[in-house]
């Protein structure tokens, strides 16, 4: 296949129309939304180069709490001075010098362990091709954003939305902490047309890379609601398979992912549940699709601190 970036989406295209003449496209509400509970994340285990804003990191900055201590070894700023004599003091009787009272060497230097508050970004990123859910499916999505926003107004979170449809994926919603937008953005976004599921991909892991670049501390989560069908390829390689190759990039970039299920059970292929492996995450099936219970599987996934 070609470069992600330069696919040319020509594949399929030619047989959208047909399905899109059977399912015309339709505006869909925003759902209902609802203050939410504070979202707080566990420290994770990375060390991270800035400083951020809600989740606790490690930081390689000397500003932000001091927890504990570890080995400096070639690094001798930041040091640790309590830490350090500690280390030293149990080496002393092994250590009888005439020019000093208190022997300190290299070998006893430590550094101090901070940490600081990180932001979460959390993607949605939803299949809005034909189906008889994808109203539904759409709805519950709008709501969970709006949800997510009155916190994250608060938390400095970013939420986002990523919509793929017909032949190509679109950035609905940037990643944003403002209300305002939000509801200017999610006004008006339709459902109908065929499912372009790797374009989807590919539009959200540039938004989370980019995201990364602005502020390597952002903590990316990716929300998929899909039933994991694709019938668009952007290079020629058959839908399916490019698929996997664009969730393969979330794995490799240590992106956190959540795939929800929209398949109904009666006739679940699987698909979802092999496209969510392939992302790295955990698939989820929602007997009730709703603004509250998407936004209690976004919790319980930022709870686990990935």
């Amino acid at each position: 296949m070609g470069e992600p970036g330069q696919a040319d989406q020509q594949s399929g295209a030619d047989s959208t129309s047909e399905g899109d003449k059977r399912a015309p496209q339709r505006l869909v509400n925003v759902g209902d939304s609802f203050k939410m509970k504070r979202l707080d994340t566990p420290l994770d285990k990375l060390t991270r180069s800035k400083g951020g804003k809600r989740s606790s990191t490690r930081t390689e900055r000397k500003r932000g709490r001091y927890i504990k201590s570890q080995p400096a070894h070639d690094r001798m700023d930041d040091v640790a001075f309590d830490a350090t004599f500690r280390q030293a003091a149990v080496q002393q009787v092994h250590r009888q010098r005439d020019d000093v009272a208190f022997a300190i060497e290299r070998s006893d230097v430590q550094r101090k362990v901070r940490v600081r508050r990180a932001s979460n970004l959390i993607l949605f990123v939803v299949d809005a091709s034909w189906s008889m859910a994808a109203a539904e499916r759409m709805e519950a999505t709008k709501g969970a954003v709006m949800s997510l926003l009155v916190d994250a107004y608060q938390r400095r979170d970013q939420v986002g939305l990523v919509v793929f449809q017909k032949d190509r994926a679109r950035v609905v919603l940037p990643p944003t902490n403002s209300v305002e937008l939000a509801q200017k953005a999610l006004k008006d976004v339709p459902v109908g047309g065929k499912t372009p599921l790797s374009s989807g991909l590919l539009t959200s892991y540039n938004v989370i890379t980019a995201a990364r670049r602005r502020d390597p501390e952002t903590r990316p989560l990716m929300i998929l609601l899909t039933d994991g069908a694709g019938n668009v390829s952007m290079t020629g390689m058959p839908a399916q398979e490019e698929s996997l190759r664009m969730a393969d990039l979330f794995k490799q970039g240590h992106i956190r992912t959540v795939t929800v299920n929209m398949e109904h059970q009666a006739f679940d292929r699987g698909l979802a549940q092999q496209l969510a492996d392939t992302l790295g995450g955990p698939c989820y099936n929602l007997p009730e699709l709703r603004a509250e219970s998407l936004l209690k599987t976004v919790r319980a996934e930022l709870d686990l601190g990935g």
